[in-house]
């Protein structure tokens, strides 16, 4: 046996064993791809001096960020149906860890607006494989699997932003952002060593018979009401957290390290919520608790205006992080519901769509921070909170 075949066998060794391997693979992709998504709204302040421009535009850069992931949604989901999710994960590492290296040479607004847009679509193919790889690895703890995934993402969110800041203060955002690309490269190898092959198709299925069985399946009241709620607390929550920082350096005269440590509490929120919400869904149902975490999330955010000091604006931000463990759970609720075949295909599609919509929530909200209205921005984040809320209450129990 040669050494190549030595190699071959120690790798398939490797994506055959232990599955718990490859959820802490997944889990550390996840932590820095979600992670540095917020390094940039982290830093927006010190962006925003460097380059002289309005907050629409600021918030018009974020929205960049989440466009160009939304863009990438309905490829990647394509692609897992035909090359699988390993090639696609391994990829978006890759492709994250170079596009970081982008904004080291970016002097002016435009170039790092171009940056951001190739992180962006370096991020989205991240996504849709990893939700079908985990609903196809742990069908029967799924809801623990999706949660411990995303409880890693709201941990990077909290700690790399946090960390970026510092950096920032010292070094400059271009070194904030472009550290974390050899990290990229570690995850993309541990990524090809865990995960496994998935079967493909192998016949000549169309991508639009793929899209009809899609639209067909949308068809489900259950899908539409999931989707629907999903949009709306991603709206909200691309809104807050791009803006959180700016909001407290300019209006409420935080430093931006100390602004940066108040949105870190909001994704340790997250995480903490994450870990609890994942367990309750599977043992009374994803609809029962993401109605509470639209309660729970929606007061913090409409007390932002009117709460003062580092202490109680930390406690609004970590309950408002409690929105995020709503991501898991929809996730598994969706993706169960959609059609195996056209699975991956699906889950992009409809990822392209929700977080396209979700990509406009930071320019509202920048367009409603230069006409002097911030705090009003915060009331309405709270009410379509609610409002999602409602959509959930109406959501049917799985079978």
């Amino acid at each position: 046996m040669g050494v190549t075949d030595r190699v071959r066998g120690v790798v398939g060794e490797s994506r055959t064993g232990n599955p718990y391997r490859l959820l802490a693979a997944v889990a550390a992709g996840w932590f820095l791809v979600l992670g540095m998504r917020f390094v940039v709204p982290a830093v927006l302040p010190t962006i925003r001096a460097e380059f002289a421009v309005s907050n629409t535009s600021a918030g018009a850069a974020v929205t960049v960020l989440w466009l160009t992931y939304a863009a990438m949604q309905f490829p990647a989901g394509v692609y897992i149906d035909r090359i699988g999710e390993r090639t696609l994960l391994v990829g978006s590492a890759l492709l994250s860890g170079v596009g970081l290296v982008g904004y080291l040479v970016s002097p002016t607004y435009a170039l790092f607006v171009l940056a951001t847009a190739g992180f962006g679509l370096g991020t989205g193919l991240y996504g849709p494989p990893r939700g079908t790889l985990l609903s196809r690895t742990f069908d029967a703890r799924e809801g623990v699997a999706f949660g411990t995934v995303m409880a890693a993402g709201s941990v990077g969110s909290a700690f790399l932003p946090l960390v970026a800041a510092v950096v920032t203060a010292r070094y400059g955002w271009r070194v904030g952002l472009a550290a974390a690309a050899p990290l990229f490269l570690v995850v993309a190898a541990g990524l090809w060593l865990s995960v496994s092959d998935r079967e493909t198709a192998t016949d000549d299925r169309s991508l639009r018979a793929d899209l009809r069985a899609v639209v067909a399946g949308l068809g489900d009241r259950r899908l539409a009401i999931a989707v629907a709620g999903a949009t709306v607390m991603l709206l909200v929550f691309q809104a807050v957290t791009a803006f959180l920082t700016t909001y407290l350096v300019t209006t409420r005269e935080f430093s931006q390290p100390a602004a940066g440590a108040l949105l870190s509490a909001l994704f340790v929120g997250g995480a903490v919520s994450q870990g609890v919400t994942g367990r309750l869904a599977d043992a009374y149902g994803s609809p029962t608790v993401l109605v509470g975490v639209c309660v729970v999330s929606a007061v913090p955010l409409a007390l932002v205006p009117v709460l003062s000091g580092p202490l109680a604006l930390g406690l609004a931000a970590a309950a408002i992080g409690f929105r995020m463990s709503s991501g898991p759970l929809t996730n598994a609720y969706i993706v169960d519901l959609l059609p195996d075949a056209v699975e991956g295909t699906g889950w992009g599609l409809l990822r392209t769509g929700f977080f396209s919509v979700g990509a406009m929530g930071s320019t509202v909200v920048g367009a409603f921070a230069d006409r002097g209205l911030f705090d009003v921005a915060f009331y309405v984040m709270a009410a379509l909170t609610l409002v999602a809320g409602v959509l959930f209450l109406a959501l049917p129990e799985r079978a």
